[in-house]
């Protein structure tokens, strides 16, 4: 698996190859065309892609037989938690509590999101002065 400290960032195209292969993993270029059909890709630009991110070390590959098949390195979870540290510093100056109020302000949240983010503020430790 790839460090957390060196999660690659990955451009909108490569999130949706990489989705593709955290459904299944291992998988090959023609199971992550399928699981990307929607996409309009050409199975070339599939592959393209499968590179690049074997290239940033994101997914692993390996020959069977003549068939390539990748696997993923980066966990989704690590690829989720560097792209919202990422928006935090471009777009809030690192500051989470500027991020909930803007979340806050202008999205709509269901009264089933309100419960679920105030249960979980209520399971935050309390900050010491």
């Amino acid at each position: 698996m790839v460090d957390a400290a060196e999660t690659p960032t990955l451009t909108d195209a490569e999130w949706t190859v990489m989705r593709a292969v955290w459904q299944g993993s291992p998988c090959t270029a023609r199971d992550v065309l399928e699981r990307v059909a929607d996409s309009g890709w050409a199975y070339t630009t599939v592959r393209t892609l499968l590179q690049r991110l074997v290239d940033k070390g994101a997914v692993a590959m390996r020959l069977r037989g003549n068939t390539s098949v990748y696997e993923a390195r980066l966990r989704e979870q690590d690829a989720k938690q560097s792209a919202v540290r990422s928006l935090l510093q471009k777009a809030f100056d690192g500051s989470f509590g500027a991020l909930l109020t803007h979340l806050a302000r202008t999205e709509r949240l269901t009264a089933r999101d309100r419960a679920r983010l105030q249960r979980l503020l209520d399971e935050q430790p309390e900050e010491r002065s």
